[in-house]
């Protein structure tokens, strides 16, 4: 009883920061993202009646204790969910570090998800799967639908899910993910979340959001670029203002960030259609469109401090794919 999935990480346009409950992991607003076809999560399940415990193996790194748990406790809500009692092998790699605000828990969770259904035999609906790998990792649920993806926030565990808006072919829209940090964050997204409610803003954010979602929908139907990159800088800009005024204050960017986030400013005033994005940690993603990628890179790569560069397409959500970890 093994498979093996691969899984991308997403990068939301309107991005959720808070839960309406902390357990099942729904959040206190919908979100839109799209996935991100070079950074993703390869992982292997295998159940067998012999093994004595789960075993949780991250190839060229490793899991806290912590992290550990989170993926065993996946395990278990697939057995529940199954009706098995077997214990599980995990091997899983990344393309891109994890714990740097990049989404590696999305991608993880997805593919966790997705390769311990179908090690242990049972095929769900593509909501389904959502809703389980959400209560691994609230943003997980957004890489399995395919593409341009809505995370709807919903009220209840089954009607939080994600669903695809349009296809990884529908809109030539490129993501540079420019890593200025490769290092662990101090505070992980799911602990700094538990502070939204001390921002003197974030009601006015959720309140806000919305508006925003309608916006985004609008800009990805017109594929209207402009309208699409100023809603996720708006967006990204209101998030890290709640985050940087909740008790204690999270300030997740780095000197370089803000180096980066100046340069797109200028570029933009010197005709280069750019926009940025910035999750819980200081590495950032670019947009432009296809026609615009080769003199974006060549501009990032003169940036003196930035480590690597993921350049991504739209991608296909979460799937199994024939050849194993081990």
């Amino acid at each position: 009883m093994k498979a093996t999935a691969k899984a991308p990480a997403n990068i939301a346009f309107i991005k959720y920061w808070g839960k309406a409950d902390d357990e099942l992991r729904i959040p206190l607003n919908s979100s839109i993202s799209m996935n991100l076809s070079e950074a993703y999560t390869v992982t292997t399940v295998e159940f067998q009646s012999d093994f004595k415990k789960d075993a949780v193996t991250l190839l060229g790194g490793s899991f806290s204790e912590k992290e550990t748990a989170r993926v065993i406790q996946g395990l278990e809500r697939i057995r529940q969910r199954v009706g098995i009692s077997m214990y599980a092998r995990v091997v899983t790699k990344n393309t891109f570090p994890k714990g740097v605000g990049s989404a590696a828990s999305a991608s993880g969770f997805a593919a966790l998800t997705v390769a311990g259904f179908s090690a242990a035999g049972v095929k769900l609906t593509e909501k389904e799967l959502t809703i389980f790998a959400r209560m691994g990792s609230g943003s997980a649920c957004r890489s399995i639908p395919d593409g341009f993806v809505v995370w709807e926030k919903g009220k209840t565990s089954e009607d939080s899910y994600a669903h695809s808006l349009y296809s990884s072919t529908y809109w030539d829209i490129r993501d540079i993910l420019v890593i200025v940090d490769a290092h662990m964050k101090k505070v992980p997204t799911t602990e700094g979340m538990e502070g939204i409610m001390t921002s003197p803003y974030w009601q006015d954010r959720i309140a806000g959001i919305p508006a925003k979602i309608i916006a985004m929908k609008l800009a990805l139907a017109e594929k209207n670029f402009e309208k699409f990159g100023n809603s996720i800088e708006e967006d990204t800009l209101n998030m890290h203002h709640i985050m940087q005024t909740q008790t204690p204050p999270l300030m997740y960017w780095n000197d370089r960030t803000k180096e980066i986030m100046k340069r797109v400013y200028g570029w933009r005033k010197d005709g280069l259609p750019v926009y940025f994005s910035i999750d819980a940690g200081p590495n950032v993603h670019l947009f432009c469109e296809g026609k615009d990628i080769n003199a974006l890179v060549q501009k990032v790569r003169d940036i003196d401090g930035v480590q690597s560069i993921i350049i991504n397409k739209p991608s296909i959500g979460a799937h199994c794919i024939p050849n194993h970890l081990f």
